[in-house]
């Protein structure tokens, strides 16, 4: 990508090559998750954001996590990440439990409903990425920008700084 130097003018702003490529992705991003979540909600109740924790909390497996791990993976307050999972207890998607490590601490974990909710919105979810996400990009062309789309986020992951 050739970029186009010094920004000295909005017109340069606006037109530069760099400022153009990472707002397609913004606004692809965006549009994305806006019909993917709109999906998820008609569909199954949840938000898109719900719907990640889902995911977090299935790769945790039956222990689950601490408050303030959900709130460091989704980039959330922990005051944010408590009210999210307020509402997605209220809904029976996820349960408090006794942390068995501290005495003190809580752990969310899934519930049956949740399990079962996560396994039914990612089958619905994985098909409408294939039809918006992947089928118009060519074929030949899919596997490489997946993988691109891993090392950015890694790469954008491994800058934030730690919650703590």
């Amino acid at each position: 990508m050739e970029d186009r130097g010094e920004i000295s003018t909005p017109a340069e702003a606006a037109n530069n090559a760099l400022v153009l490529a990472f707002g397609r992705l913004q606004g692809a991003a965006n549009r994305l998750e806006f019909i993917l979540g709109r999906a998820l909600e008609k569909e199954y109740g949840i938000s898109h954001l719900m719907y990640e924790v889902l995911l977090i909390l299935g790769r945790a497996g039956g222990e689950g996590l601490s408050m303030r791990a959900i709130a460091q993976e989704q980039v959330l307050t922990t005051g944010g990440a408590t009210r999210l999972v307020d509402r997605m207890e209220a809904a029976g998607l996820v349960e408090r439990a006794p942390d068995p490590g501290d005495r003190r601490g809580r752990k969310v974990r899934l519930t049956d409903k949740g399990a079962q909710v996560t396994v039914a919105a990612s089958r619905t979810h994985a098909e409408n990425i294939r039809h918006y996400f992947l089928e118009p990009l060519p074929p030949r062309d899919r596997d490489r920008f997946v993988e691109d789309l891993r090392i950015l986020s890694r790469s954008a992951r491994d800058a934030l700084p730690r919650l703590s």
